[in-house]
């Protein structure tokens, strides 16, 4: 099984920031991708950021030039750097991973999520 531990949400003011971190664990015998889901109240789950093992990233439009995402191979970690936030951001962000389990079967797998608000 694999265990994602998520931190970082909280309550800022319009233009402030917040860095998200996600750390996967288990028996993983490689990683493929990582990245964020957004959920806000009565709207759809859609992607923010990913980053695959190689380095390549993804990122919604919304949020292109405001958060930046990396990670750190060795630790099986991500970071969502998130700057000029806006009260529109205000969603429960969940972290996610894919790739290999040690006996060689995919998966994909899901952290509880962190309440991000941004207060106008």
């Amino acid at each position: 099984q694999v265990q994602l531990v998520e931190s970082g949400g909280g309550l800022v003011q319009t233009g402030g920031s917040l860095r998200l971190s996600c750390a996967a664990s288990g028996s993983i015998f490689s990683v493929n991708a990582m990245g964020w889901y957004r959920q806000a109240p009565g709207k759809q789950r859609a992607l923010v950021a990913s980053i695959a093992s190689g380095g390549t990233t993804n990122y919604a439009d919304s949020v292109k030039g405001r958060f930046t995402i990396s990670r750190d191979n060795a630790k099986n970690t991500v970071y969502l750097q998130m700057n000029s936030l806006k009260p529109e951001d205000t969603a429960v962000y969940r972290c996610y991973t894919s790739g290999v389990l040690s006996d060689r079967r995919d998966f994909t797998s899901w952290a509880q999520g962190t309440q991000v608000t941004v207060s106008s």
